[in-house]
């Protein structure tokens, strides 16, 4: 499969044509005639949550910030330093990897919504480095001098440029439904373990701007998660000869590999140094998170386990609004709920 044509208007599709890839559009956004109404309520959602990092109140982090634990500042600076690198690959691949493959132009908007929302994470990002760093450079290329986030980071690169399409190249009708899993991966796991221990601090009563942003942003990630599993579920009912038995044998031992490795990272950052979290902790919490996401696309959970944090879910919530805990004036934003019955 090639990337699809942006101009085509010899394009004969209809709506009942449209297919999240392989299809024929003739590449106008008609938001009056879609197929994909989930797409539609999703965009919605997006829009209504338009928020500005410039918004939240990071004063007291600066002050917080230098009676860290040493412990704590590792943590929060290598948290950092991976969220960054995250939300920069994923700004690019998006519009790089994915939206030239996908066929379905309300989805097209949607993903293009989605770069957007990961570059203002970016942003959100350096608004937090600049508030508690005197030198930016050392979190922005801690990436390059620790080498168990280096290996991180190498692994997720190498998986998204594995399922990417080479000069020359074209991408198998397999590889863009294994890219889907990916993305969902990368939005259902890999920043959760740094979104939790960013809530630990919280917890404890510090850096509460830092947790209100991550607040903020996990919020984001819900509807980027939201809009893969769609489209894997979207795939699932126009292809289901992709749906095979050595698929999902792919895609289980993707989420194991994802799972060894957001755990073993999580430990990493905390070393049992982090009250509330034990090895085991994040560990199971990676692995339920997992659970959740294979059930989201139609396939049963590999590891069975119960919630192990669930005051995690508590700070991340817009439904309870911890006033005491969170300051700042973005919260006059819109803080619509997800109604999960829309998608």
């Amino acid at each position: 499969m090639d990337r699809k044509i942006i101009y085509n208007p010899d394009s004969k599709e209809n709506l009942n044509d449209r297919r999240m890839f392989g299809g024929n559009p003739d590449g106008m956004i008609n938001f009056t005639k879609m197929k994909y109404q989930w797409a539609l309520n999703l965009w919605d959602m997006m829009e209504a949550n338009t928020w500005f990092p410039r918004e939240v109140q990071m004063t007291n982090d600066a002050k917080d910030y230098k009676y860290l634990t040493a412990p704590e500042k590792r943590m929060y600076d290598l948290v950092l330093s991976q969220l960054i690198f995250m939300d920069s690959l994923q700004t690019n691949n998006l519009m790089d990897n994915i939206n030239p493959y996908i066929t379905a132009p309300e989805v097209n908007a949607c993903l293009s919504r989605q770069s957007y929302e990961e570059a203002n994470h970016s942003k959100s990002y350096a608004v937090m480095v600049e508030s508690i760093s005197d030198n930016t450079d050392e979190i922005y290329d801690m990436w390059k001098t620790d080498a168990k986030l280096r290996e991180k980071n190498t692994f997720i690169a190498e998986t998204y440029r594995s399922l990417a399409a080479g000069d020359g190249e074209m991408i198998s009708d397999e590889e863009i439904l294994l890219a889907m899993f990916a993305n969902q991966i990368l939005e259902g796991l890999y920043f959760y373990a740094g979104f939790a221990a960013i809530y630990a601090l919280g917890k404890s009563g510090k850096m509460l701007g830092s947790s209100q942003m991550i607040r903020f942003i996990q919020r984001d990630e819900v509807t980027h998660l939201l809009l893969f599993q769609n489209m894997i579920n979207s795939t699932r009912k126009e292809r289901p000869d992709l749906f095979t038995p050595e698929l999902e044998v792919k895609v289980r031992d993707m989420f194991k590999k994802a799972v060894e490795l957001e755990a073993s990272w999580g430990a990493y950052i905390t070393q049992g140094q982090i009250l509330g979290f034990t090895d085991a902790i994040i560990s199971q919490y990676i692995q339920y998170l997992a659970d959740k996401r294979l059930e989201a696309v139609g396939y049963k959970p590999m590891y069975n386990v119960k919630h192990p944090i669930p005051w995690v879910d508590g700070y991340a919530s817009f439904n309870d609004q911890r006033t005491n805990f969170f300051e700042g004036n973005v919260v006059n934003y819109s803080k619509g709920s997800i109604n999960f019955d829309d998608f």
